[in-house]
């Protein structure tokens, strides 16, 4: 491939960084912008950087957006849309696009217009009006807030409780706590099965025939237990076209034609013998997604999202077996504490005990000097990966690399990719989900 030109814009926590650098590494000119001034030095070292993102538009043969969100609002895609109207090839979503994330019942609303199953929701404004709903209709939901707030993840709360008590009590403390902030929640009937997530690149036309299937690990904790995080580890793999892809996105494929979505979208569900409940979108990268289907990618990544930007029918060449990511994380992660960061964390060396990097990716990472250091204020410096022909080998090969890393304080589950192999595949395959992995 010719050499092109990537601008990368992350509208606020510099979630793109090892993307732009795996496209660099491949011999193509890049440059980065990082809106959020606290996350600006993620990334020096390892990628050119641009103050200016949009002078750089022009020079551009590729946009690629990292998230919906700016600031505390919504509206990469409506910057990525007008972006396109000038005639620009752009990886990111539209206005409606971003609205699937930031709205859920609007993204529930689609999902029904289309003939796809969704779980019972509700949504609220007011907090009385959901309390009221869980006692007049008693049953274990999730709550999930609206709007900006949703990004504390540890807000998302799943009832145990048959009666909804439990789910009662928290949205009273929520009310207190944040109150001013939330906006809305939706209460979803709680489903047991498999919680699994269809991921596909859609060109602005159609998906890329290669779809990629996930299970996120959002718990802090192994064993499924503590806060929920943005992420702590993804396993998965890749497959065609099967059942769990048409009757979810495949179902979607025109109304996105429509959109003129461009990039990667993701649709997380519970699965059970009776059927697909979708539960919400991600119409962008997900993270540390991005960087475990950069891994498992064997073709030019670079080829791949100029191709996919520009709708030249994009092909890409994936591992054939199974994949895990593995979030390595610094204190106070997943919380905000400025002075606790400050004395673990911030600048601390990301040390290697071998000379190799091979699955090792960046998150808020810089380079200094020529040695790996922790930037920005996060306490997310890295992402490590494995590959393998089972789950069990990729879980293997990535644990093996974990540990010729040295961090003070690092920590990190080391039970990702265990519920594949502890009966969730076997599940799968016998509700007839899966099918052949093409």
């Amino acid at each position: 491939m010719d050499t092109k030109k990537f601008l990368f814009v992350s509208a606020d926590a510099a979630l793109i960084t090892d993307l732009a650098w795996q496209v660099h590494r491949e011999g193509h000119d890049v440059k980065y912008h990082i809106e959020a001034e606290g996350d600006r030095e993620i990334g020096d070292g390892f990628v050119p950087k641009t103050d200016d993102w949009e002078a750089e538009v022009d020079w551009a043969d590729v946009v690629i957006f990292d998230d919906i969100w700016v600031g505390d609002t919504v509206g990469t895609g409506e910057l990525a849309q007008e972006l396109r109207e000038r005639g620009k090839a752009v990886v990111g979503g539209t206005p409606n696009t971003d609205r699937l994330e930031e709205d859920r019942g609007y993204a529930m609303e689609i999902l029904e217009e289309h003939g796809v199953n969704t779980v019972e929701h509700h949504v609220f404004e007011e907090f009385d009006a959901g309390i009221r709903h869980v006692q007049e209709n008693p049953a274990p939901y999730v709550i999930k807030p609206l709007g900006e707030v949703q990004n504390v993840k540890r807000l998302l709360y799943v009832g145990d409780e048959d009666d909804g008590s439990d789910v009662v009590d928290v949205l009273k403390a929520y009310e207190k706590a944040w109150g001013h902030r939330m906006k809305g929640f939706q209460l979803q009937r709680k489903v047991e099965g498999v919680e699994i997530a269809v991921c596909g690149f859609f060109d602005g036309n159609e998906f890329v025939d290669r779809i990629n299937f996930n299970f996120e690990h959002k718990k802090l904790f192994p064993g499924n237990i503590g806060p929920s995080t943005g992420e702590m580890g993804t396993s998965m793999f890749w497959a065609g076209r099967n059942k769990l892809f048409e009757e979810t996105f495949g179902r979607l494929e025109g109304w996105l034609a429509e959109e003129g979505y461009v990039g990667s979208i993701d649709i997380n569900c519970i699965v059970n013998e009776t059927g697909i409940y979708p539960l919400e979108f991600t119409p962008r990268f997900g993270y540390p997604t991005i960087a475990l289907q950069e891994e498992s990618i064997e073709s030019s990544t670079g080829q791949f999202f100029y191709d996919l930007a520009h709708g030249n029918d994009p092909e890409v060449e994936v591992h054939s077996g199974y994949q895990i990511a593995v979030r390595v994380v610094l204190p106070p992660f997943p919380f905000d504490d400025e002075e606790t960061y400050d004395e673990n964390s911030r600048n601390a060396a990301v040390v290697f005990e071998t000379e190799s990097r091979e699955g090792v990716h960046l998150e808020d990472t810089k380079k200094v000097d020529g040695q790996w250091r922790v930037a920005g204020d996060n306490g997310m410096p890295i992402v490590v990966t494995g590959t393998g022909e089972t789950m069990q080998a990729a879980r293997e090969q990535a644990y093996d690399r974990i540990d010729d890393i040295v961090m003070p304080n690092m920590y990190y589950r080391d039970d990702i990719g265990e519920r594949w192999i502890d009966g969730d595949g076997d599940r799968l395959q016998a509700w007839g989900y899966l099918g052949p992995q093409s």
